[in-house]
């Protein structure tokens, strides 16, 4: 078992209806990319979320307690709950 911490950020657009669309989340070598790029990101989406989460990458489990590093907008649960 190989846990490696990713720094994960996640975009979410309009999607049908009143319901947000996940964007394919973005990879960062390191919590500080993440966050500035969440940062930038965040005006032109209607929710962006940058986390770090412990992961095995071999077996894709994750840990289901993220850090949260930034989150601006518009986000659905688990993220608006926070």
């Amino acid at each position: 078992m190989a846990i490696e911490t990713v720094h994960i950020i996640q975009a979410y657009v309009q999607g049908k209806g009143k319901n947000l669309k996940a964007e394919p989340a973005v990879g960062c070598k390191d919590a500080e990319e993440a966050r500035r790029k969440a940062e930038r990101l965040a005006p032109l989406r209607l929710g962006v979320v940058a986390y770090t989460i412990s992961a095995d990458v071999e077996t894709g489990d994750y840990d289901e307690n993220p850090t949260i590093l930034f989150k601006a907008g518009q986000l659905p649960p688990p993220w608006s709950g926070e």
